[in-house]
């Protein structure tokens, strides 16, 4: 009998999956328990630099709702393109998960990579989120506070994706 892709030695069997939120659209949930450290996926979409995204979605009002991640200086993954799972995982302001950008060891910036990996033990069934990190330059006024706005529910929720400025 043939073996498949998930038999195959080395290949992690993943312990998620996209379903429905209660927080925003779409969400990402553990299927079998996750430990604290656990590395659980990478973020994945197209690479492009800030000019090319800046470019297709300058123009277009901004929602509140992005599959953009700013991996560094030059780049930024689109998950809009050829997007991964990771890109249904919601924002909370009380995280179970959070994003680590990993830097190419020989200091090429379009071999950076992300992943999420889980910041405290995550319970089977439960939703995997990570504070999206959103710094915008200009000012927090209350409309771009209210299109930002944060869904999680978390008794601590700010009520808005957007960090505070430094």
């Amino acid at each position: 009998m043939a073996k498949s892709s998930k038999d195959k030695p080395g290949k992690k069997k993943k312990k998620i999956e996209a379903r429905q939120s209660e927080i925003h659209g779409n969400g990402v949930f553990a299927t079998e328990a996750i430990a604290k450290g656990e590395r659980i996926i990478r973020y994945k979409g197209a690479l492009r630099t800030h000019d090319q995204v800046d470019a297709d979605y300058g123009e277009l009002e901004e929602n509140g709702h992005t599959f953009l991640f700013t991996l560094n200086d030059d780049y930024v993954i689109d998950a809009n393109i050829e997007g991964g799972v990771a890109r249904w995982i919601n924002h909370s302001c009380a995280p179970n998960c959070e994003a680590v950008v990993e830097e190419d060891d020989k200091g090429r910036p379009h071999k950076d990579k992300v992943f999420i990996e889980a910041i405290r033990d995550i319970r089977a069934g439960e939703e995997l989120t990570y504070n999206y990190g959103i710094t915008l330059d200009e000012r927090h006024t209350p409309k771009l506070k209210k299109l930002w706005g944060c869904r999680c529910g978390a008794p601590e929720c700010t009520g808005t994706m957007l960090q505070p400025k430094r």
